[in-house]
């Protein structure tokens, strides 16, 4: 009998939940909006990806670096040569009988003489170190993954350190955080152990020593956190950061990172080599300066945006390489781009298709099963596609373009497809009156718009107004974010503010604009590559900027209804004030915003009378600052807060200066 109670009382608890939760109709005067209107564009810029998203503490651990990359870099670079104890010894970097083609670099480890004495880190042995990205930073009680790949002809003993650095002159190592012994033989094969920290360190290295005389191969080194993003090697505290966004989708991989930049496009970015077992993926230059790895490939992409309940949108390359790179946006006057021969264009457009089985495709498909094989047997559900990332819209683009997209479109006539309105997306811009031409002409989903401008531009920016109502052709705002010179080209809370007042207007326009993404999204402290970025980071943490706090805001209230009409401001010029108000009929939320770039408080009437059953409570969330205050490294002044208030139905608010204000109704 209390068996049965049980079960009716939990069974009416969990119906009185699913009513709770059960849609509502939205009330009469909304307009209808997108709800994945805020999202994410991850482009490896600033070392976002190495040394970054991925939680791999070692670099250059498949000793891929090379000249092409710098002029400085070559297969050890981010290695240390060690020999304690009065061994000797020397590395080779060899490039015969590799692992994989598209791995064709290793180490050569020659053990010559091993010495008769430890030394401060332990036993003697010839090898090499890594110290990471700055110094592993490792944590006490913490286990870290390590992998390598060995060759040798005879058993032979490595020994795996992790340790803190050198402490002075004539001392081999500090101190000892972790170490174990293994036994390596034979062709090829992946060598696995696990290291627990003894305690906490910000700079730790990896050591690996070959302690008999002879000769061992190493590849494809790896220390991972055991703690990672769903246990899928995604660096932890930078995930949940993206997590606080509350992105409704991901664009990756790029960005300029897409097309590359060099002669024979041999730095394009091709999916296919980055979606298999990492030491089979091809490493490559990155069109910012420095060596991708492709441990993070698309992949990691599609598990992440799966993770994160996130859209995946993945953007490809359209056979035209980047203009912006090496000597800028008019080096090729001549030529007016540089564009693959159209004779050849089918392999370009095979690899869309062939994405899209990889993500779509059951089992027993070509892709699909490639996909099956590296752990995910269920597809990822592909909805969008983007072709090409903001090429100047010339008749060479525009044809390959339009190549690629009639295969997809007859293949896949669902595939939601991304096209691009050029780089710097303003009336005015030949590019960008073109781009629109082209996706009017074959009738575009979505085109992709960017922009960088001075917070001015933010202030004053209501192009989407008047932006016809009925064309077919729907908006992604893709690339965006206040570039001010003025400002030290920083990210304070003006700017910050000023993106406010600019979402804003981008919700009322909902409609017509059906996605966006702040850019860049991630910097990391050693090796920044653009400013401002939303995202910054070291080997400890994030530092939120403070425009992250107003992507998290419009994260967080994102819906599927704008109201226009129920929040009043005194002296409203919807330049320097603001309003929005959402509703989201899946969660039964609704979002008040409201935001005051003004030096004084201004007062607005609010009526939600329309909206019934609000609860009695909700939550207010107020984002305040000094207009040229800046978070950063060193100070952190900027920061939303929170309080539960009383709910306000019917009435007037007062906005102090300065602030962006949200109040969260739930109905």
């Amino acid at each position: 009998m209390k068996k049965t109670l049980l079960a009716t009382a939990m069974l009416a608890s969990s119906l009185s939940l699913m009513a709770a939760q059960k849609p509502m109709t939205a009330p009469q005067g909304g307009k209808q909006i997108s709800d994945e209107l805020i999202g994410i564009f991850f482009e490896d810029i600033s070392s976002a990806a190495d040394g970054g998203l991925n939680a791999n503490l070692v670099q250059n651990g498949s000793f891929e670096y090379n000249n092409t990359i710098r002029d400085d870099w070559g297969p050890g670079t981010k290695w240390k040569f060690m020999r304690p104890g009065h061994s000797a010894g020397y590395l080779q970097a060899r490039m015969d009988n590799t692992i994989h083609p598209n791995n064709p670099t290793y180490m050569r480890i020659h053990a010559e003489r091993i010495g008769h004495y430890k030394d401060f880190a332990g036993w003697n042995g010839v090898g090499m170190q890594n110290e990471g990205y700055n110094g592993m930073n490792v944590k006490a009680g913490a286990k870290y993954d390590f992998s390598a790949f060995f060759r040798t002809s005879g058993a032979k003993q490595m020994r795996i350190v992790l340790l803190t650095p050198e402490k002075g002159w004539g001392k081999e190592g500090g101190d000892i955080l972790a170490d174990t012994t293994l036994t390596v033989d034979g062709a090829w094969k992946k060598y696995e152990a696990t290291l627990t920290s003894a305690k906490d360190s910000k700079e730790a290295v990896l050591r690996i020593l070959l302690i008999n005389e002879g000769e061992v191969d190493v590849d494809m080194v790896s220390l991972m956190p055991q703690d990672t993003y769903h246990g899928h090697g995604i660096r932890k505290d930078l995930a949940e950061a993206l997590e606080g966004l509350h992105p409704r989708f991901m664009r990756f991989p790029g960005g300029c990172v897409v097309h590359g930049g060099g002669d024979g496009f041999w730095n394009t970015y091709h999916w296919k080599n980055t979606v298999g077992p990492k030491e089979q993926r091809k490493a490559l230059k990155n069109t910012w300066g420095y060596g991708q790895s492709m441990e993070i490939g698309y992949f990691e992409y599609f598990q992440l945006c799966e993770d994160m309940k996130m859209e995946p949108l993945p953007i490809l390359p359209c056979g035209v390489s980047c203009q912006g790179v090496n000597g800028g946006w008019g080096m090729w006057p001549e030529q007016a781009q540089k564009a693959w021969p159209m004779d050849d264009m089918e392999r370009w457009a095979q690899d869309a298709l062939d994405l899209i089985e990889w993500a779509n495709g059951d089992v027993n498909t070509k892709w699909g099963k490639v996909r099956a094989e590296a752990g995910h047997p269920k597809p990822f559900n592909l909805k969008y596609l983007g072709i090409g990332n903001e090429e100047k819209i010339t008749p060479e683009f525009a044809e390959r373009f339009k190549y690629i997209y009639n295969k997809v479109r007859k293949a896949y006539p669902n595939i939601v497809i991304v096209g691009t309105a050029g780089p710097g997306s303003h009336k005015g811009n030949p590019d960008y009156e073109a781009g629109w031409k082209l996706a009017e002409e074959i009738g575009l989903d979505i085109i992709d718009e960017h922009y960088y401008d001075p917070r001015n531009m933010f202030l004053e920016g209501k192009q989407y107004d008047s932006y016809p109502r009925d064309r077919k052709t729907k908006v992604y705002l893709g690339e965006y974010s206040v570039q001010d010179k003025a400002h030290g080209q920083m990210n304070q809370f003006g700017d910050a503010l000023a993106e406010a007042l600019y979402l804003m207007r981008v919700e009322r326009n909902g409609d017509v604009v059906t996605m966006s993404s702040y850019a860049p999204l991630f910097a990391y402290k050693h090796n920044t590559n653009w400013n401002p970025d939303m995202i910054y980071f070291d080997n400890e943490r994030p530092y939120f900027t403070c425009s992250y706090y107003v992507q998290q805001m419009f994260g967080e209230s994102a819906g599927q209804y704008y109201y226009g009409d129920c929040v009043k401001i005194d002296g409203y010029d919807d330049k320097y004030l603001g309003q929005s108000v959402v509703l989201n009929v899946k969660t039964r939320e609704l979002f008040v915003k409201v935001a005051n770039y003004t030096d004084a408080p201004v007062n607005a009437t609010v009526d939600l009378s329309r909206f019934k059953g609000i609860k009695p409570k909700m939550e207010k969330t107020i984002l305040q600052g000094d207009l040229d205050a800046e978070n950063n490294y060193d100070k952190h002044p900027v920061s939303p807060k929170k309080e539960t208030v009383k709910a306000l139905k019917k009435g007037q608010i007062t906005i102090p200066e300065h602030a962006f204000v949200m109040y969260k109704y739930t109905l």
